[in-house]
């Protein structure tokens, strides 16, 4: 098994940094700080994260997506908003009811450009939570019993999504073409997967949390790498870049990292706009 040895990117810690995506066509990096309801852009210059620009939110802010011309579909702590390319923010529906003791976490695109996203308990409660699909004003309910959803992220050929429950360690796989039934993928030990991203040859790259690592599988469910990270709760990662050829990792009580692979990752979907 390889192993490697991710490098701090940056000067600035992020309290509960995640869900990081390389916007190409502002060759841009977003991602959120979710404690503190910030949501990140910055530029990726001779091997460092350049801090840019900083949107702020009432509550806490799950995840960021980009739309072809740059809006942004942002969760919120239980409702979407969306920013304009000029800044200007306006609030969306809301997808958590207030007497529910949850907020939402980590979302994605999936490649028709709809927006995906899940929740997490804020109690002791476990197989309550939601991972629904928003498409204008409809919202599709995937699965219902989850109790921290977190990563997603689709096959090289759009066929097969993966998902994440952190609390149990699971990480499942379906057929996202026909909607079919979730199956176990992969069962984590030795720390909770987090977030993840696919590369071009259908590996995933799985953050897991409290083992200071991103772990490597193959499309069969084969370990076969692992990063170091200098921070015990490696949250998320994504490859950016113009060749998309450095995989991004983001922390909790720690900077961005980044570590060079020898492998490219997958345009990330943009927002539809819908």
């Amino acid at each position: 098994m390889k192993t490697f040895r991710a490098e701090a990117v940056s000067d600035d810690v992020y309290g509960l940094g995640e869900g990081p995506l390389w916007d190409a066509a502002r060759q841009r990096l977003l991602w959120v700080d979710i404690s503190v309801g910030h949501v990140h852009s910055g530029e990726w210059r001779g091997g460092k994260v350049l801090p840019g620009e900083r949107f702020e939110f009432p509550g806490t802010v799950g995840a960021v997506v980009c739309s072809a011309v740059g809006e942004l579909l942002v969760a919120g702590q239980r409702e979407l908003w969306t920013v304009a390319s000029d800044g200007t923010k306006a609030r969306g529906p809301q997808l958590i009811p207030d007497e529910k003791v949850s907020r939402l976490n980590d979302g994605g695109c999936d490649p028709a450009g709809r927006f995906l996203i899940g929740s997490m308990a804020l109690d002791d409660r476990v197989g309550e939570e939601t991972l629904v699909r928003v498409e204008g004003s409809s919202i599709t309910i995937i699965d219902d019993d989850l109790s921290l959803s977190n990563g997603l992220a689709w096959s090289p050929d759009g066929r097969s999504m993966y998902s994440i429950d952190t609390t149990p360690g699971l990480v499942w796989i379906r057929d996202y073409e026909s909607f079919g039934p979730r199956e176990e993928f992969l069962h984590i030990t030795e720390g909770s997967p987090d977030g993840l991203c696919v590369d071009v040859d259908g590996n995933l790259w799985i953050a897991v949390w409290s083992a200071g690592q991103v772990r490597g599988f193959t499309p069969s469910g084969e370990h076969f790498v692992t990063i170091e990270v200098a921070a015990p709760n490696t949250t998320s990662a994504a490859f950016i870049g113009p060749d998309l050829d450095t995989l991004l990792i983001t922390t909790a009580d720690g900077p961005l990292f980044a570590c060079d692979i020898g492998v490219r990752g997958l345009p990330v979907p943009v927002w539809s706009g819908r």
